[in-house]
């Protein structure tokens, strides 16, 4: 049975670090998901089967956590001590809001151009390359585990929120194009 006390990366075999070898997560969890499977259990005791239905909980949990890179940061900076309040925790790089104002102008724009798919398409590929750089930064940032590295992680992982939310609003534009067809 599962070992319920370890964190996700001791869970899943892996090292304890942001950048996750996808294959090995698919391969764990694949494996881990097997030892656990109700079908396993159905011949066991009531708390055996109510620790299988625990323990697939926690693996599900833990996967989704792991491939995500902003899920995963927020566990790393827990696993680090340092918890997240979404309520009142944003960036405070001015100069990273005023870009996020001057794109979602331009996301706001692109339905009166003459090619709206061009315009969302551009600013979506603007939008991946930036969350490239955070997480290619926050890799770092994770290895060094300083408290000054985990609080340019902390202002990463905002940045990543809104650049996010900002590529969620684009797709959703390009779904309301794609309707109106």
């Amino acid at each position: 049975m599962l070992d319920f006390s370890k964190n996700y990366f001791e869970l899943f075999g892996l090292p304890v670090g942001y950048i996750v070898d996808a294959n090995q997560l698919a391969t764990h969890y694949r494996e881990l998901q097997k030892s656990v499977h109700p079908d396993r259990f159905a011949n066991a005791t009531e708390q055996e089967r109510r620790l299988s239905m625990q323990g697939s909980v926690l693996i599900n949990e833990a996967h989704e956590t792991l491939k995500d890179p902003i899920m995963r940061a927020r566990y790393l900076l827990k696993l680090n001590g340092i918890d997240m309040d979404d309520r009142q925790d944003t960036t405070h790089d001015a100069v990273f809001l005023m870009e996020q104002l001057e794109l979602r102008e331009e996301l706001e724009d692109a339905r009166k151009k003459p090619d709206p798919y061009a315009v969302i398409s551009d600013l979506m590929a603007e939008v991946n390359r930036r969350i490239n750089t955070l997480i290619g930064q926050m890799a770092l940032q994770f290895e060094a585990a300083t408290p000054e590295q985990l609080s340019a992680a902390r202002e990463n992982l905002f940045k990543m929120q809104f650049l996010k939310k900002l590529r969620f609003d684009a797709e959703s534009i390009e779904a309301e194009l794609d309707d109106a067809l």
